[in-house]
């Protein structure tokens, strides 16, 4: 085994737990080893490598000692993926049967990863596999063996680039010691109660905006969105959604919370205030951006990146929506 070679566990949680449990386990794991990485809402990252001399156990051994704290305290099973990094190990934790540890050993990620469905990548959506299978590619390994300069045509140089790597079973980010979910809230008290749909959407809308532009600004992504209105009677209806990806991208956060308010069917409701909270936080660097085929996303990214740079220049109301101009 190389001196400088990782060993990262994926610990899936199967169970519904609170953000007291969360923390209470993510604790309990600390235990094991200092680095410890909370992946939202009901997993976690275990660097052990800094463990195995301090336990003199295989990483396989550390990690059913996780798993024998966790069932003893908690009673939680888990599904485990031990690899040499975050990637692989949340890969096979995907892979692996509940309370069972699937661990892919360094000479054994080319051959493990060959067959695999090229969905199983992270970063793969819908759009980029159907393309891909139209071309016959169904399997990471015809990724692997396909000539960079075909891959390149196809996805375009950059996303060609990052799906060779992923391919190849490459990841380098650390395991970050991390706390449980934080969040941030972006709340509008309307002057009056409100019937307007319109108004509703608008004001949605803003505070999504917001609320992208507080995680850019703090270099952090969510994973999960909540709305709650309240109404004249001093009544509140709240729906939360589980985001695609981890994101501070504002037009996905801006569909999101759109896609709630349209859930609610407020239709003529009269609407005191609305509240969106975004937790399951993470810092920017930790989460893959899915790959996407539309160079319409890589401009509007750019174009957002522009904006940000505009407003910390001249102010916060330098640049806005175009749907919240005043008329």
């Amino acid at each position: 085994m190389s001196a400088r070679q990782r060993h990262i566990a994926h610990l899936h949680l199967h169970a519904s737990l609170t953000e007291e449990q969360y923390g209470d386990i993510i604790e309990l794991m600390s235990g094991v080893t200092p680095h410890v990485q909370a992946v939202p809402p009901n997993a976690l990252q275990l660097d052990l490598t800094s463990a195995l001399r301090y336990f003199d156990l295989s990483p396989y051994d550390i990690v059913q000692l996780a798993k024998l704290r966790l069932k003893a305290l908690y009673g939680v099973d888990s599904s485990v993926g031990l690899a040499s990094n975050r990637m692989l190990a949340t890969m096979a934790a995907d892979a692996s049967a509940p309370d069972d540890t699937t661990w892919v050993q360094a000479e054994q990620v080319a051959d493990w990863l060959y067959p695999r469905p090229v969905t199983a990548l992270p970063g793969i959506g819908r759009t980029t596999a159907e393309m891909l299978s139209r071309y016959g590619l169904h399997t990471i390994g015809q990724i692997v063996d396909l000539p960079a300069g075909t891959l390149q045509r196809l996805l375009g140089a950059g996303p060609a680039r990052l799906l060779a790597e992923r391919a190849r079973g490459h990841d380098p980010r650390p395991v970050l010691p991390s706390e449980p979910a934080a969040h941030l809230v972006a709340d509008l008290a309307l002057k009056r109660d409100c019937l307007d749909p319109v108004q509703h959407h608008r004001a949605v809308l803003g505070l999504a905006d917001q609320i992208g532009q507080r995680l850019r600004g703090e270099s952090q992504i969510a994973g999960r969105l909540t709305l709650t209105v309240r109404y004249a009677d001093r009544s509140s209806t709240t729906r939360t959604r589980i985001l695609p990806e981890t994101t501070n991208h504002s037009p996905t956060l801006v569909t999101a919370a759109l896609g709630l308010l349209t859930s609610l069917g407020l239709q003529r409701a009269r609407v005191r205030a609305f509240m969106i909270r975004a937790d399951n936080l993470l810092p920017a660097g930790n989460a893959y951006h899915q790959l996407s085929l539309d160079p319409n996303d890589a401009r509007a990214r750019a174009a957002e990146a522009a904006a940000d740079r505009a407003r910390q220049r001249f102010g916060a109301e330098a640049v806005r929506p175009a749907a919240l101009a005043e008329r």
